[in-house]
């Protein structure tokens, strides 16, 4: 019996070609195709542009008398040197939302097709981006498979928690994978690197490598990222200088109701305890205290992201928000009778 196992489970030595010779392959195939789409919305932005500007143009006197209509003066009022000038147009920037939840396995792939399309889009124009992906596996630490623990776990809380508050749970963080800041060749190795996990998912029983068990993927914690966004994009506004933000989120579902904190006093303690309870759309609101909104919240659970979509808007209206969303075939029908019926009606 061992000399049988023995043979299957020989240890081998791969090179690097190897184990990702094929996906690395598949990646610069990927690259070369994207090029076509790329330079056209490259030109698109460009007219645009131009357009914008001619419309903004502007002619104004310059109270420089132009000499070669002097000979006018009797007929022509006026002998003034003209100006031209155009308005400045609003400069960019783009923040990208990914999702990296468990149900992502099979269209994270396609997904990044459209990301980095977006993103070579943005350094042919020198459009600042950053790319968040929303996990609930990062804080959880590395995983020793001998002991069964997790090691360097980080539980600290995202806020002080309070009566009321909406809650994030501990494990949630926006992980900031990739960003403008890093060009050339360090660019495209991070971008091939994520290229290699979305695939590493997708095809799991057939590819040669693994990925960090940190970076595995996790619930979906859509609604904890849309609520991050209010730190977020002030602060890419800020460090950019851009007056216009696009956020472009790339998901594949909608997640549930967050809960929020309770005070409950426990017999057996002296002080009260900070919990969480479910929210009852009976009973109810959200409401943003630096706005003084309140908004009620529907029985329908994706309803609640439709909630923090609004809010998101009535916070920033510079911000034009986008949605991506990559389905399974099997899926299309359920989302389409969910959102267009809804829509119809209304």
């Amino acid at each position: 019996c061992k000399e049988y196992w023995g043979s299957w489970l020989e240890e081998k030595e791969y090179t690097s070609e190897e184990i990702f010779g094929e996906v690395d392959k598949k990646f610069l195939e990927f690259k070369r195709s994207a090029q076509k789409e790329v330079n056209y919305l490259v030109k698109e932005f460009e007219c645009k542009k131009a357009a914008d500007s001619y419309a903004r143009a502007t002619t104004a006197r310059t109270g420089v008398l132009d000499c070669t209509k002097l000979h006018t003066y009797k007929y022509n009022e006026d002998l003034f040197k003209k100006v031209t000038t155009l308005a400045d147009g609003k400069n960019h920037g783009l923040v990208f939302v990914l999702d990296w939840s468990g149900s992502m396995q099979y269209v994270l792939e396609d997904t990044l097709k459209q990301l980095y399309n977006l993103i070579w889009f943005c350094k042919k124009v020198a459009i600042p981006f950053e790319v968040y992906a929303f996990t609930n596996e990062w804080r959880r630490g590395a995983y020793d498979y001998k002991t069964h623990q997790h090691l360097s776990t980080d539980r600290t809380s995202h806020y002080e928690k309070k009566e009321g508050l909406a809650a994030i749970d501990e494990s949630f963080s926006m992980m900031n994978i990739l960003t403008s800041k890093t060009s050339g060749k360090d660019l495209d190795q991070q971008m091939l690197n994520i290229w290699r996990l979305a695939l590493a998912f997708g095809e799991s029983y057939t590819n040669k490598y693994g990925y960090p068990n940190r970076m595995s993927l996790s619930g979906t914690p859509l609604n904890e990222a849309l609520v991050s966004l209010h730190q977020i994009l002030p602060k890419f506004q800020k460090e950019n200088k851009v007056q216009k933000v696009q956020c472009i989120v790339l998901t594949d579902g909608e997640a549930n109701h967050l809960p929020y904190h309770v005070k409950i006093q426990r017999h057996w303690e002296s002080e009260p305890y900070i919990g969480c309870r479910g929210f009852n759309p009976a009973t109810c609101f959200l409401r943003d205290r630096k706005l003084g909104t309140t908004y009620r919240i529907d029985h329908y659970w994706h309803k609640f992201t439709d909630t923090l979509l609004l809010n998101l808007k009535e916070n920033f209206p510079s911000v034009n928000f986008i949605g991506i969303r990559v389905l399974m075939s099997r899926d299309a029908n359920r989302f389409i009778q969910m959102y267009y019926d809804q829509y119809t009606k209304e």
